[in-house]
C-alpha cells in the first residue's frame, strides 16, 4: 500500500453572495501571503460574482477565483491509503496471499482502464473454502490454466496457459483402466498419478486437461498424444489428494467477488454524509472513486477518526451565517474584516484583524505596507475597486480618511482615474437587463440573527431611480419566495441610488413592517406604481445605517 500524498493549500475566501470587496480582498491577501510566507495560499469565492466585480477582474486582467460551495471535510482530506486494484482473473489463492502481504481484508477488482468491477473480501475467500462445491465449479468459473499452474506450483508441459477450462468436470482418476474410462468424459480436467497405463486411458477420452501429480516430467509418448488431441498437460509435485484439495483455489476472484450494489464514494464526498451511509452497513472497507469513476483508493471506518480539515482564511466577514457552508468543520487560521464581531468561533487562538474602516481591502493594503511588499498595478487596481465599491465612491458613512488616502495611493499605482473608474464600475453593476430577479436579489445578500428572528438584507445599487424602479415592481412576490427558500422570518431590500445617496427600503415577513417603522421613526410608507417603500435620504450603508437600526428595533420589541 502506498500512502496518498496531498498538498494542503490554504484557501482565502470571502462571504457568500460575494461583492467586489469580498473577491478582491481574497485575491490581494492570498497574493500578499504567498510573497511573505511559506505555503500555497489560494483565493476562492463562495458564490457567483456580480457584474461589477466581473468588470473589475476583466479590466485588471485577473482570473476569477474558483467557487467553493463548502469547506466541510471530504474523503480526499482523509489520511487513507491506496491498495492497488487487482485483475478479475487473479486466483483465490493469490488474492489471499496478497491480502496477508498487504495486511488488508479487501481487494478492489478493476478493469484495465481503472474502473471498479467489484471487491473481494477475505470472507468471500473463506466461504469459497468452506462451502461444498460440485466437480463442475471450476468450469463454471471459467478458470484459466495459468491460475491452475500457479496454484499447484505446477509446470506446463503442453497447451495454452491463457486458455480457459470452461467445460466438463474435475475428476480424480483412480482404480483400474476400465474404471477410469467410465469416469472420464471429453473436456474433463483429470487429476491422476504417474501411472502410464492410466494416463493413456485418460487421453483416449480426449480430456480438456490432464494433471499428473507427484512428478516433474512425464513420458514423451504421453506428451505427444496430449499435443495431438489439444489437451493441456500439467505436472505438479503435489500428490493427488493435495492437488484435488487445492484445485478450487485457482478459481478467479471474479466468480466470488461482490459486484452488485457496491457501496462506493467519490473523493469529493463530505464526511458527514459518508458517516450516515456507512453507519447502516457492516462493511469494513469502502472504495473511493475519482470524477471519472476510476478507483483511486480504499478507506475504513478508522480513517474517519482524524481527517485533515480544510485550512481557510476568512476575509470581509466573521458571521457564521455569511460564511461558506461547512465552516464549522474547517480550520480557520485567520480573519481579516471590517464588520462588527459576529458569531464565528474557533477552537484555538487565531490571527484576527478587525478595524472600523469602510473596506476590508483598505486593511489588506495596510498589511502590504507594514510588511514592506510592493503593490503591483493589478493588486492596486483590485484593492482600489473594492474601496470604491464598498464606500460608494466615498459617499458611504462607513468611509474614513484612511480609505480615501489608500484609494488615492492605489489609483496612482494602478494608473486609473478614480471618478471615471468608479462610474464605469457602477454602470456595469447596474446593468440588470440580462439578469433574472434571483440573480439581482442575491448579488449582495447577507443574513443575520437577532434573538429568535432570522432575517436577510439585500442591497441593490444603481446610478438611477429608473433602474431601481424597474426592479422594485418585481420584488414583493419574489421576497415571499425568499422567506420560504431560506427559512427566514423577515427579508429586507435596500434599493440604493449611488449618485443621490439615498435608499428605498422594502420589506416582507411577519412583523417586518413594524420593525422598519421602529427602526426609522418618522419615515412614513410611500407608494407609487412600483409598490410601497420607505424613502431613506442619506442612507447608503447596510452595515452602518440599516443593520444596527433594525437590530435595535428588534431588541426593543
Amino acid at each position: 500500500m502506498e500512502k496518498l500524498k496531498r498538498k494542503r493549500p490554504v484557501w482565502v475566501i470571502g462571504h457568500k453572495n460575494p461583492d467586489t470587496d469580498s473577491i478582491c480582498a481574497a485575491i490581494a491577501y492570498a497574493n500578499l501571503k504567498n510573497q511573505t510566507e511559506e505555503g500555497d495560499f489560494v483565493p476562492k469565492k463562495a458564490g457567483p460574482i456580480n457584474e461589477e466585480t466581473r468588470y473589475v477582474l476583466n479590466k485588471f486582467h485577473v482570473s476569477e477565483p474558483d467557487t467553493v460551495r463548502s469547506v466541510g471535510t471530504q474523503i480526499k482530506d482523509m489520511d487513507y491509503r491506496r491498495t492497488e486494484g487487482v485483475n478479475e482473473h487473479l486466483s483465490l489463492k493469490k488474492a489471499w496471499a496478497l491480502m496477508r502481504q498487504l495486511d488488508v481484508v479487501t481487494l478492489p477488482v478493476v478493469r484495465p482502464d481503472g474502473r471498479l468491477l467489484g471487491v473481494i473480501v477475505n470472507g468471500d475467500i473463506a466461504y469459497s473454502y468452506m462451502d461444498v462445491y460440485d466437480n463442475r465449479e471450476l468450469g463454471r468459473a471459467r478458470t484459466q490454466y495459468k491460475n491452475i499452474i500457479e496454484t499447484l506450483n505446477g509446470r506446463l508441459v503442453c497447451g495454452n496457459p491463457h486458455a480457459y477450462f470452461n467445460h466438463g468436470k474435475v475428476v480424480v482418476a483412480s482404480g483400474d483402466v476400465e474404471t477410469i474410462r467410465n469416469e472420464v468424459d471429453g473436456d474433463d480436467l483429470v487429476i491422476l498419478g504417474n501411472v502410464l497405463d492410466s494416463q493413456k486411458a485418460v487421453l483416449e477420452e480426449i480430456p480438456g486437461c490432464m494433471i499428473v501429480t507427484g512428478v516433474k516430467e512425464v513420458d514423451p509418448q504421453i506428451v505427444k498424444t496430449a499435443e495431438a488431441i489439444d489437451c493441456v498437460l500439467i505436472t505438479t509435485e503435489y500428490d493427488s489428494f493435495t492437488t484435488a484439495r487445492l484445485i478450487n483455489q485457482s478459481i478467479p476472484i471474479r466468480y466470488f467477488m461482490t459486484k452488485e450494489n457496491l457501496i462506493t464514494f467519490d473523493e469529493t464526498d463530505y464526511l458527514d454524509e459518508v458517516t450516515k451511509v456507512i453507519g447502516k452497513v457492516r462493511h469494513r472497507d469502502f472504495p473511493i472513486l475519482d470524477a471519472h469513476q476510476r478507483y483511486i483508493g480504499m478507506f475504513s471506518r478508522r480513517n474517519l477518526l482524524n481527517p485533515e480539515k480544510k485550512r481557510v482564511i476568512l476575509v470581509d466577514h466573521n458571521e457564521k451565517s455569511q460564511a461558506v457552508d461547512g465552516i464549522a468543520e474547517a480550520d480557520i487560521l485567520e480573519i481579516v474584516d471590517h464588520h462588527k464581531i459576529g458569531s464565528l468561533e474557533t477552537i484555538s487562538p487565531i490571527f484576527f484583524r478587525n478595524m472600523p474602516l469602510g473596506c476590508c481591502s483598505t486593511i489588506i493594503y495596510q498589511m502590504y505596507q507594514e510588511r514592506g511588499v510592493k503593490v503591483n498595478p493589478q493588486m492596486a487596481g483590485l484593492m482600489l475597486s473594492a474601496i470604491l465599491s464598498d464606500t460608494l465612491m466615498f459617499r458611504s458613512p462607513t468611509c474614513t480618511d484612511t480609505d480615501r488616502a489608500a484609494a488615492a495611493e492605489l489609483a496612482k499605482i494602478a494608473g486609473v482615474d478614480i471618478k471615471q473608474h468608479a462610474m464605469a464600475m457602477f454602470e456595469a453593476g447596474s446593468n440588470f437587463a440580462s439578469k433574472t430577479i434571483s440573480e439581482i436579489f442575491y448579488q449582495d445578500f447577507k443574513t443575520f440573527s437577532q434573538g429568535d428572528i432570522d432575517f436577510g438584507v439585500s442591497q441593490i445599487s444603481a446610478v438611477s431611480d429608473k433602474q431601481l424602479n424597474d426592479i422594485r415592481k418585481n420584488l414583493p412576490d419574489y421576497m415571499k419566495q425568499v422567506l420560504s427558500d431560506r427559512n427566514l422570518n423577515q427579508v429586507y431590500v435596500m434599493l440604493t441610488n449611488i449618485l443621490d445617496q439615498s435608499s428605498r427600503l422594502i420589506c416582507a415577513g411577519e412583523g417586518a413592517d413594524v420593525t422598519v417603522k421602529d427602526a426609522f421613526p418618522g419615515r412614513e410608507a410611500l407608494s407609487d406604481t412600483a409598490g410601497s417603500y420607505i424613502f431613506l435620504p442619506g442612507v447608503v450603508s447596510r452595515k452602518k445605517q440599516v443593520i444596527p437600526a433594525l437590530i435595535q428595533a428588534m431588541e426593543e420589541q
